[in-house]
């Protein structure tokens, strides 16, 4: 058995302190002696009311024990309801609140990402899986109740030209609320192109008539791909607040 290294007071697992200290910090600036120092004082701090905590659950867990044991079946609700209230389970509701939090990773934060339920370790469900979460705008909006089937717009066997307008325009009112031009719609485009006498590239927008326009934020163009079958642009929303 490897004996444990001591530092700042803690008992650290050997193969722990040599991944911290020569493959986590040294990219970071923080040295070793500060973050187990820093580690020590999270500890000495939480460690009692991680303690507490535990034994609180412990505690309401055999309540719960002893409550079935005597009352075994489905319960009279409101009967159960009374009891995880008397047992601290459920709490009075204080009304609305609000949490605020500093230097939060914008993975977290800000950026919206699907949850891939997959094992990372097997590549080929990871891709099945996000390939999944890639779809057509145009195909959900025609072919759910997103767009009513009244006033001639039914969905039908075929394809109706009367509910792909609405399609388009529905489509259309996304990509302005979310991706706003400086002026004009998106349903008026008659092209998108890329800039590339400029680094970064920016991509440019013509409306029918000729009139230039561009998004009103230029970091939400997060990039392209110019292929045979087209051109294909990147955008980005989750630097846009929608109300």
């Amino acid at each position: 058995m490897n004996s444990r290294i001591e530092s700042a007071g803690l008992s650290i697992d050997p193969l722990l302190y040599q991944l911290i200290n020569e493959e986590v910090l040294p990219e970071t600036g923080i040295s070793a002696e500060a973050f187990w120092q820093g580690l020590a004082g999270i500890v000495e701090e939480l460690g009692p009311k991680n303690r507490s905590l535990l034994a609180c659950r412990n505690e309401i867990q055999q309540s719960l024990d002893d409550w079935h044991g005597l009352n075994p079946g489905l319960p009279d609700l409101p009967a159960y309801k009374d009891f995880l209230a008397e047992i601290g389970y459920l709490v009075q509701e204080e009304g609305d609140f609000q949490i605020r939090t500093t230097n939060v990773d914008p993975e977290i934060a800000s950026i919206a990402g699907p949850q891939l339920v997959v094992p990372v370790s097997n590549a080929r469900f990871a891709l099945n899986a996000a390939n999944a979460r890639w779809g057509s705008l145009y195909d959900a909006f025609y072919g759910t109740d997103v767009i009513p089937e009244t006033d001639g717009c039914e969905k039908g066997d075929r394809f109706n030209p009367k509910r792909g307008e609405k399609v388009i325009a529905r489509a259309a009112d996304f990509l302005d609320r979310v991706f706003p031009l400086t002026t004009g719609s998106h349903l008026d485009v008659s092209a998108y192109e890329i800039d590339r006498s400029v680094n970064p590239a920016i991509l440019r927008v013509t409306l029918i008539g000729g009139v230039q326009t561009e998004l009103v934020r230029e970091e939400q163009f997060a990039g392209f791909i110019l292929g045979d079958e087209g051109l294909v642009i990147l955008l980005k929303n989750n630097l846009w607040n929608l109300n």
